[in-house]
Formats: structure tokens, C-alpha cells, sequence
């Protein structure tokens, strides 16, 4: 019995591996790391229960304090794209925008976007900076840059 779990633990570590290795998530590689615990309480001599216990307590353990780290390092460089970069980028109004009448536009490299502002009750007057703070559709949601 102790072989066949070892053998189970080490397949579940290598499924979860590749799955990690896949998605490139940071969520299953811990518990790969977990299965390779929970293995080697196999390989001790641990019963089914100790080795489950091993298991979630050095998954979670090692999940909730190391993966917040590392995603933080790991996923430092990645560059925002297409919608998502938008986010955040100063623009000039091309003409009043004023939620209540339904008017709006902002011009950004060389094309004209609808443009709503982030509160109704703002006009903001055509010329002024702003300031995208999300997209919906082909509508930008913009705030008045202070």
C-alpha cells in the first residue's frame, strides 16, 4: 500500500506540474509541492490520513505566503494590451463632454472616440485634459485630469 500511494502522490505531482506549466496561473504548482510532501510522508510511512494532511497543510501554507511573491516578481514585465492599455492614458477633449445630453468625443492617435465622463453631473469642456479610466465598448469612460 505505502508503494501504490507514493506512485498516486507522484502522478498527482506530475499532472499538476504540467497543469501549472500550461496555464502558468501560480495556483496548481503549489499543490504540486503539496503532493510532493504528502509523497514523501508516503515514502515514511505515513497512513492515507496523515498524508492528506500534508498535503492541504503544505499547499495552502506554501499558497497563501509564497504566491503572492512570486506573482508579484513573475508578472512584473507584463505589458498591458489593446483595451487594457488604454487604461490610465491622458488625452485632450475634442469637444464637451456632458453625460445628461449625450456628447462627448476625445481624439487619440489620430482617431475620434466617444467619450463619457465618470460622473454625470461633470461637463468637462472641450480642450481640457482627462484621463481614461476604463472602456466600454467603443466608449471612453474618462475623468477630469486635476
Amino acid at each position: 500500500m505505502v508503494m501504490s500511494m507514493t506512485i498516486i502522490w507522484l502522478v498527482v505531482a506530475i499532472v499538476l506540474g504540467v497543469v501549472e506549466l500550461m496555464t502558468l496561473g501560480l495556483i496548481s504548482i503549489w499543490f504540486a509541492i503539496g503532493a510532493v510532501a504528502a509523497m514523501l510522508s508516503s515514502i515514511a510511512g505515513g497512513n492515507i490520513l496523515t498524508q492528506l494532511i500534508v498535503f492541504i497543510v503544505v499547499s495552502g501554507a506554501i499558497l497563501f505566503s509564497v504566491r503572492p511573491i512570486a506573482a508579484k516578481y513573475i508578472n512584473s514585465n507584463v505589458k498591458k494590451t489593446n483595451i487594457d492599455a488604454l487604461v490610465g492614458r491622458k488625452l485632450i477633449a475634442k469637444t464637451d463632454i456632458d453625460n445628461l445630453k449625450g456628447i462627448g468625443k476625445v481624439d487619440m492617435d489620430g482617431s475620434t472616440w466617444l467619450a463619457a465622463s465618470t460622473d454625470d453631473n461633470v461637463t468637462i469642456h472641450a480642450g481640457e485634459e482627462v484621463v481614461i479610466t476604463k472602456v466600454v465598448g467603443a466608449k471612453l469612460i474618462v475623468e477630469r485630469v486635476n
